[in-house]
């Protein structure tokens, strides 16, 4: 993959005011220069989409969590994200590469300057990644899990038709009854949560409800930010909460025992969440499970994919092909290299007791 002409040393060093050998040594980790302008001038050099060449080839892929980048959180102790990553190393290692996981807080370093790899597998890209802005202008190969909030035209990605696996959580709610359902949202900028979120207030619209968001804390234990809709009359307090974060579904659980609402019988509950441990709590809550086995592997078998092409110039200038800015079919002619694509993976309603009608069973 060519870089595509960009600024130079100079044009940096204009824009940051200093000379070019002051540049060269920031890009390149020498001399002795404050580290504060270091970082200055590798923030700038992203911004105006600069990148030095892609390293030679390292047999080595990256994966990073880029939502909330900058923030120290444990990947390892959520089951989304642990499942997604024991599964993509299995599936780079089959096609004859490592993985390196990068810890959440690194999203905001400088290391995406200079970090070796042949390509990069990004988890939930948000808005204004940085990242994803330093790995475009080094030219490296990248692939999302979850719809990139800044697409271009040829990006892969392997995601979840998330307005139809809400539309389908709502209409299972609605069916058991509910009339007033909540969403516990708000977290991430991601894709996920801005298409979820979207999806539910015109689905409210549709009905003629107001929308009942509840912002997600991942430290509150013991579910108050439920505590202002909770406490309201039966009329006005949500019947039904659809959460979309794995540790949402206990929260509401603790606030609905704090404030002596059985479920399912006053209130309905469905969590987005990988955790087999929701099947033995009290009650069973009901899931969805977005297959991130499925998405990881999925995702990194295009990322070694697109890596190959990105090295075979006769596969790279193939009609199809994401340099073209198409996404192509996937389907390739006799004799031809087929060429990756996005993929949709379909999520999956696990209903359970804390969802079913409570006057039924």
């Amino acid at each position: 993959m060519t870089r595509v002409s960009g600024p130079t040393l100079a044009d940096i060093a204009r824009a940051a005011e200093v000379s070019t050998a002051t540049v060269s040594h920031a890009l390149n980790g020498t001399g002795r220069i404050a580290e504060a302008t270091r970082r200055r001038i590798r923030a700038l050099a992203t911004g105006l989409g600069y990148g030095p060449s892609r390293a030679p080839r390292t047999r080595t892929l990256g994966l990073a969590v880029t939502t909330n980048a900058g923030v120290a959180w444990d990947l390892a102790e959520i089951p989304f994200f642990s499942r997604a990553i024991t599964a993509a190393t299995a599936a780079a290692h089959a096609h004859g590469y490592a993985l390196t996981t990068l810890p959440s807080e690194r999203g905001a370093e400088e290391l995406w300057h200079t970090l070796a790899v042949d390509g990069m597998l990004l988890v939930d890209s948000p808005a204004g990644d940085p990242v994803l802005r330093a790995l475009r202008a080094r030219g490296i190969p990248v692939v999302f899990d979850g719809v990139p909030a800044d697409a271009l035209p040829g990006d892969l990605w392997v995601d979840n038709d998330h307005r139809v696996t809400t539309r389908e959580v709502l209409g299972h709610l609605a069916a058991a009854g509910s009339r007033n359902v909540a969403l516990h949202a708000g977290w991430g900028h991601d894709h996920y949560t801005y298409t979820v979120t979207e999806t539910y207030e015109q689905w409210c619209a549709e009905r003629g409800v107001p929308p009942l968001l509840v912002d997600f804390d991942p430290s509150d234990t013991d579910g108050h930010a439920f505590d202002p809709l909770l406490g309201r009359r039966p009329e006005e307090r949500p019947d039904a909460v659809y959460s979309l974060y794995d540790p949402g579904g206990r929260q509401l659980l603790a606030a609905a025992r704090r404030h002596r609402l059985a479920v399912p019988d006053a209130m309905r509950l469905v969590c987005a969440s990988e955790d087999p441990g929701y099947a033995e709590t009290d009650p069973p809550v009901s899931t969805v499970t977005l297959h991130p086995e499925i998405t990881a592997s999925t995702a990194v078998t295009l990322l070694a994919r697109l890596v190959e092409l990105a090295g075979n110039p006769q596969l790279a200038g193939a009609p199809g092909h994401p340099e073209s800015g198409l996404a192509g079919s996937g389907h390739a002619a006799s004799g031809q290299a087929e060429t990756p694509h996005p993929v949709v993976v379909p999520a999956a309603l696990r209903v359970r007791a804390s969802s079913r009608d409570g006057g039924m069973y």
